[in-house]
């Protein structure tokens, strides 16, 4: 659960967040005569006339590398600027020639990277692309234009507030279209403050919305792929949402909104989910005071529509400050509403606290993967004696517990080095989150529930970092290689991206992600059985159990 406060940069939340091979195959749409390209040469990328797909809007070419199909920056909406700003999405204008889709489209205007954050950089291999507010744009991979493939869609991590949909190798979609035969989709979407923003008193009815606008985004995107997508190769009846981080939140809030039934048939929570959204009143008033403190009139809506972005998530910001207190807004499990940039319990757009209070009834009949990673709270900078660890654990927790988990702890994992383990507390409060969401979905007695935890330990950098917040990501995509800074591109780490990804593939075709040799059973509460990620991947009931239960007494 990526914690992104508002007074804290973009690379710092995700810093200090909740705490993310071998054996080639054809894709099975190519090898029954589905439409490929003719080799020319030795090249392995090119830009032939048979990468061209109809859209509703008009045609789009994409390019063909090594025998993927890829399409970059399509629009599923028009420019949010403007006068659009706050505004449901609206179609895109209608095109007749081909649309190149060679390229991805712009991020959501958002605090960049700390580049500084030098170890940071080459694990997760960040991308900033370029901003602007002409963001609603998706990518699609496909082995093939033609057949009914499962559809994979991926909503990014950053809190609701900053990432895109490139801002890690990880995100990299031709793996799955290359080795699993899908349709693999991610998205860009309006975030922070033009994503979440009560104008209701400024605009009127028209901007009703504009406080879960950057959801009511999610929801044009899913329909869009499902209108569109069988003309790539993939079955609109047969779409998997699935997000990391903040974007492990996207999808449980979209799991309980009335306006996502019927686009979603599975769905995967990845160290994220939940959350206790404010209520309607609250962020009405955090909007009333960010436009006080703009100085501008009471119903000036085109004055806000002209303002700086910068302007207004900084005063947003500070009157995050002011309401919530230290710590601005985050994501993620609380007892407390927080509000600032997220979506908003209106009683319309968003009617219930997904996997906070319930698990949604429209989305019972959806089976689900809930999961975490062991190291999530990974910061490398922190490198803490023991008696350092244990005097912050006794601030937080008080003596006895911090005594108890971090002997707890050292016993179940003697491999470890104290600064690893110390990363490993936030993973053990996030594993206490996931029982919780298994909890309640397994309590509609419908579509299974089913549990993972990730606790690979990257070889790189003296092996001290362990499975970080994010980690997961270069496996389920199955980009080993694509991501050997993190991974190392080792024997193992690829043995475990082709597991890891077929599971996501098969559940994605089936509702049930089991492979031959590798059985993974739906998880209860009771026995809390889980599909450990690791060299050996195996069931356990309730991996790291005792050690995650200290952090409940």
């Amino acid at each position: 659960m990526a914690e992104n406060g508002l007074l804290l940069d973009r690379r710092r939340a995700l810093l200090t967040s909740a705490l993310a091979g071998a054996g080639l195959s054809l894709p099975a749409g190519m090898a029954k005569g589905a439409p490929t390209v003719a080799a020319r040469g030795s090249g392995t990328c090119s830009t032939p006339a048979s990468a061209v797909a109809k859209t509703q809007y008009g045609p789009v070419r994409g390019y063909v590398s090594d025998g993927v199909f890829t399409f970059k920056g399509v629009p599923y909406g028009d420019d949010t600027g403007g006068e659009n700003r706050w505004l449901p999405a609206k179609a895109p204008k209608r095109w007749t020639e081909e649309y190149h889709a060679l390229a991805y489209g712009a991020n959501c205007p958002q605090t960049l990277h700390n580049f500084r954050a030098i170890e940071h950089t080459f694990l997760q291999q960040w991308d900033d692309g370029f901003l602007g507010e002409d963001m609603l744009k998706l990518n699609i991979w496909t082995p093939s234009l033609s057949g009914s493939r499962a559809v994979m869609v991926y909503f990014h991590g950053g809190g609701y507030s900053f990432g895109s949909s490139y801002e890690l190798a990880s995100h990299d979609g031709a793996q799955m279209a290359r080795h699993h035969d899908v349709v693999q989709v991610s998205i860009n979407h309006r975030l922070n403050v033009l994503g979440f923003l009560d104008l209701t008193e400024v605009g009127g009815s028209a901007y009703e919305d504009s406080v879960n606008v950057s959801m009511t985004d999610c929801i044009a995107a899913l329909r869009w792929v499902q209108e569109n997508i069988a003309n790539f190769g993939g079955d609109p009846d047969k779409i998997m949402i699935y997000g990391q981080s903040g974007g492990g939140s996207k999808v449980t809030t979209l799991l309980g909104m009335p306006s996502g039934k019927g686009l979603i048939h599975r769905a995967a929570v990845q160290s994220g989910g939940g959350g206790m959204i404010p209520a309607a009143e609250q962020s009405r008033e955090f909007a009333r005071r960010l436009v006080r403190k703009l100085d501008i009139g009471e119903k000036d809506i085109a004055a806000l529509q002209k303002a700086d972005w910068n302007t207004l998530f900084t005063i947003g910001n500070q009157v995050a400050r002011e309401i919530n207190g230290p710590g601005g807004w985050m994501p993620g499990p609380s007892s407390t509403p927080r509000v600032g940039w997220g979506p908003t319990l209106d009683g319309k757009v968003i009617n219930i606290r997904s996997f906070a209070d319930v698990a949604p009834d429209i989305s019972r009949d959806i089976p689900m993967i809930i999961g975490n990673v062991s190291e999530e709270g990974m910061r490398f900078g922190s490198n803490p004696t023991e008696a350092q660890w244990r005097a912050d654990l006794t601030g937080q927790y008080g003596a006895t517990k911090a005594d108890a988990l971090i002997a707890a702890m050292k016993k179940a994992h003697p491999e470890k080095a104290i600064r690893t383990l110390s990363y490993g507390v936030q993973g053990l409060s996030s594993r206490n989150h996931v029982q919780q969401m298994v909890a309640l979905k397994h309590g509609q007695h419908a579509a299974p529930v089913y549990q993972y935890l990730f606790q690979w330990q990257s070889p790189q950098l003296d092996g001290v970092a362990g499975a970080w917040h994010t980690t997961d990501l270069a496996f389920c995509f199955d980009n080993a290689a694509r991501c050997d800074q993190g991974t190392g591109n080792t024997p193992e780490a690829q043995r475990l991206a082709r597991t890891m990804a077929t599971a996501w593939a098969n559940f994605a075709r089936t509702g049930n992600p089991s492979q031959p040799g590798l059985a993974w059973a739906p998880s209860d509460p009771q026995r809390c059985q889980t599909m450990v990620f690791d060299n050996q991947c195996r069931m356990v009931d309730d991996p790291e159990g005792a050690v995650r239960r200290i952090l409940l007494g």
